[in-house]
């Protein structure tokens, strides 16, 4: 690990000043990738400003059928929340498959959002469930949220501060996991509301996290797994590694969101 600065402001104000001043610095909330990647030296930022103290930054709420959860809320958390297990129980089961339990009770929402990790779980949760990210200087759709492999729509010294799911009518996310790691190497997040259905990509597309229309449109007509027969995502495009190529994901694709389907609650 190289040499840095290290910071922990009390406000937000002061997080964010910080966090704009100096540009080769980090953010840390639950540093579940970066101290590992520092570790390694792969990464060396000049100052580490970290969030632990910002204590108004943690907490669940649930109010006109929306569940608000705040950035620093840890996924243990959020996996045995009363309310969002009522309000969206796919988002609490989610929560329950990222990493081991130390990465859970230690990995915060927001970090696992900013950071956008292409085999991460809460970015197709985001985009599923039409989510709203919220900062200390806007509020972004997910859609708009998610622009690549690590990189998001937050600017300098902008700090996820909450985020908004809206409850659907129905919503299961599906994971084919590394057994080592647990990120996905295909992970489905289907979820139906009135107006229609979104079913969103995580751990194969060479972008990141994306939405495939042509299953959402079979399924905003006829939410049935038989829906997606002959439905599939095309190999061109997604990931291929040691643990799977890209036609092996393609298959998972369709797989998984059949599986979100029929499990969808």
């Amino acid at each position: 690990m190289y040499a840095f600065t290290y910071h922990r402001p009390t406000s937000l104000a002061d997080a964010a000043k910080l966090a704009g001043a100096h540009s080769d610095g980090k953010v840390i909330a639950g540093g579940m990738t970066l101290l590992p990647t520092m570790k390694q030296r792969l990464a060396a930022p000049s100052d580490i400003i970290d969030l632990s103290r910002l204590d108004d930054l943690r907490g669940i709420e649930v109010k006109d059928n929306v569940v608000t959860i705040k950035a620093l809320t840890r996924h243990v958390t959020v996996a045995n929340s009363a309310e969002v297990k009522k309000a969206i129980p796919a988002l609490a089961e989610l929560a329950g498959m990222i990493g081991d339990p130390a990465v859970r009770n230690k990995g915060t929402i927001g970090g696992s959002v900013a950071n956008n990790d292409p085999a991460a779980d809460y970015p197709s949760a985001c985009l599923a469930l039409n989510a709203t990210i919220h900062t200390n200087q806007r509020a972004i759709k997910a859609d708009d949220f998610f622009v690549g492999l690590f990189e998001t729509a937050l600017g300098e010294g902008e700090l996820i501060t909450a985020i908004s799911f809206p409850v659907p009518q129905k919503a299961n996310y599906q994971k084919f996991r590394n057994p080592a790691s647990r990120y996905a190497i295909v992970g489905t997040f289907v979820a139906k509301f009135a107006d229609g259905v979104r079913v969103s990509v995580t751990g194969a597309g060479s972008s990141g996290v994306f939405r495939v229309a042509d299953f959402e449109k079979a399924l905003s007509a006829n939410f049935a797994s038989s829906a997606l027969d002959g439905k599939s995502v095309a190999a061109s495009g997604l990931n291929s590694d040691i643990h799977a190529d890209a036609a092996y994901r393609a298959h998972l694709i369709t797989v998984m969101a059949k599986r979100a389907v029929d499990a969808a609650k």
